[in-house]
Formats: structure tokens, sequence, C-alpha cells
């Protein structure tokens, strides 16, 4: 189910770094060089492969990657887009 405007904005204010922007959740993390670049980028593809919910998309360059997702069936943010957010930043820890 869509979340309503203020449960969004709850979320979003837990979630450091995600912003609401075109009607995604939005964030561009900065992995330092090409090769953190490539490992997470891997890791929120076998996320978004796990969860079965993939990126609206995803934006790599050499020192940052870029994501956002939503969820197209509820036309608007879910909680699936919001729990799949909160496992990639599980991933950054290893960077």
């Amino acid at each position: 189910m869509k979340l309503t405007e203020s449960e969004l904005k709850k979320e979003l204010e837990a979630m450091s770094g995600w912003e609401y922007k075109d009607g995604s959740i939005i964030k561009e993390f900065k992995t330092g060089n090409f090769p953190n670049t490539m490992a997470l980028t891997a890791g929120i593809g076998s996320l978004c492969q796990q969860y079965d919910h993939h990126p609206d998309y995803l934006t790599l360059k050499y020192s940052s990657v870029t994501v956002a997702f939503s969820t197209h069936t509820e036309d608007g943010i879910t909680e699936k887009d919001i729990n799949i957010a909160k496992e990639i930043e599980k991933l950054r820890l290893f960077l």
C-alpha cells in the first residue's frame, strides 16, 4: 500500500541521505573509488533480485552510485521501497 505523505516524511527523516524526488526515493552513495562503486552496484543488484523489487534507475560513476525506487503498481512509495533502501544501507557498511 502506498505510504501517505506523513508516513513517507517520517521514514525519510530516519534514513540519512535519502530524499523524495520526482516520485521516487533517491540516494547518492559516495564510494571513494571504482572498485567500491562496482561492489556496491553488484550488491544492490543482488538485493533487488532477492527482494524482486528493482530500482527506477541505478546510475554509477567512478566514485558514486545513485539509486531510485518507487512502486509502480501503487503509483508511489511503499514499504517495499523503504525496506530495500534500508537493506542497501547495510551494504554500505562493507565499503
